[in-house]
């Protein structure tokens, strides 16, 4: 990435913090001994694991043997479901998920679903919210676990975790959340949410790509992702990525102790370039809720193409996404905005711009000014 580069698309990633470097570089290369072994060498290594263990655990109002380190959220997401669906090999529950989850949640319950469990997703609301009379209405006596994502990757949208995981819990049924766009940027406590699992990533919150984790309320029995070693309490074999989980949670621990600064820079930054927005002639809307990730912002331009205004925005230096950036090679509509409801004549202009601590107002002043400075003629869609 040049120097000139404006970076607007952190829901994707986030550049890795100085903190987390410095916290990783011992463990990459003099202190390399394997954790898992008896000897000396590993001392260091395995106090690291476990000293990155509590941090995590306190960033989240979790125990330390609750959080369970994965290769990152996808993996923590799949371990998720598929741990849990697995200790009902001969009922084959139900799985309540949204409409509008993250492709490790949608392309897991497929896998389940062929694997003979039921899946049912629930629609959203305009705003791209799950409401409780919907859940409530979903749950049925064969239901054994609800997976709704905290923020959507797209539009940003906060569901109401709180209230769902109760109704779900009402029903003698678990709630998992992935919390992979929320972990690092909004305040979270597992014990006020109430959920019994949550996943999490660390590229998301400027800590190391690979990495992850995922919280396991205790007493809640979940099948092995990988079997092999004793490593994370038998349930996940294979040695540990130390340098990864220390830079991890000196990512989350950095983010945590300014997150009331962070967030409030965030919103008034996104609100600093939709103010710019709302000052052209351009015709447009912002999709999800208000109660959205600071920063997160997903617009749709009527009658665009938003692959044309991702490249003609990266030529003019200006990296944002065409909803979410697992689907960007292929143009395709979002399941997300389709989802919605996104009027057809905006529906195919939709960008989405995540912005960060890197950010300045003069960044977000000249994302507009670049916006503004397309010409339709690159953009017009024949619908």
């Amino acid at each position: 990435m040049s120097k000139t580069m404006i970076y607007a698309d952190h829901a994707a990633t986030t550049v890795l913090s100085p903190t987390a470097y410095t916290a990783m570089q011992p463990w990459l290369k003099d202190k390399y001994g394997n954790p898992s072994t008896l000897y000396s060498l590993a001392r260091e290594p395995r106090k690291a694991v476990a000293s990155a263990r509590e941090t995590i655990a306190a960033c989240i109002g979790a125990k330390p043997k609750e959080i369970y380190f994965t290769s990152g959220g996808t993996e923590a997401d799949n371990w998720a479901l598929t741990g849990m669906a697995f200790q009902y090999p001969n009922q084959r529950g139900r799985i309540v998920t949204s409409c509008i989850e993250h492709h490790a949640v949608l392309h897991t319950c497929d896998f389940l679903d062929r694997m003979g469990y039921g899946i049912d997703l629930l629609p959203v609301n305009r705003d791209g919210a799950v409401s409780s009379s919907m859940l409530e209405d979903h749950l049925q006596d064969d239901a054994i676990l609800v997976s709704v994502m905290l923020a959507n990757n797209e539009i940003g949208t906060i569901q109401p975790i709180r209230e769902l995981a109760k109704i779900a819990h009402c029903h003698h049924c678990l709630f998992h959340t992935d919390a992979v766009q929320g972990v690092g940027h909004i305040p979270i406590d597992v014990r006020e949410l109430g959920v019994d699992m949550l996943s999490a990533s660390a590229h998301k919150f400027n800590g190391p790509k690979g990495c992850g984790f995922l919280y396991v309320r205790e007493g809640i029995s979940i099948e092995p992702f990988m079997h092999g070693g004793a490593q994370e309490h038998g349930h996940r074999a294979g040695t540990e990525n130390v340098a990864g989980i220390v830079g991890m949670a000196a990512a989350l621990e950095e983010h945590q102790k300014q997150l009331a600064q962070e967030m409030t820079y965030l919103h008034k930054l996104a609100d600093t370039l939709l103010g710019h927005l709302r000052e052209t002639d351009l015709d447009f809307i912002v999709n999800g809720s208000a109660e959205r990730i600071p920063g997160s912002l997903s617009l749709s331009f009527r009658n665009a193409d938003g692959e044309m205004l991702l490249h003609r925005l990266d030529l003019m230096g200006t990296a944002v996404a065409t909803g979410s950036a697992c689907d960007s090679k292929d143009a395709v509509l979002s399941h997300v905005i389709r989802a919605i409801g996104v009027p057809n004549e905006y529906k195919h202009g939709t960008v989405r711009i995540t912005l960060g601590m890197d950010n300045s107002e003069k960044d977000v002043q000249s994302i507009a000014e670049q916006i503004v400075h397309i010409p339709v003629s690159y953009t017009h869609l024949t619908l």
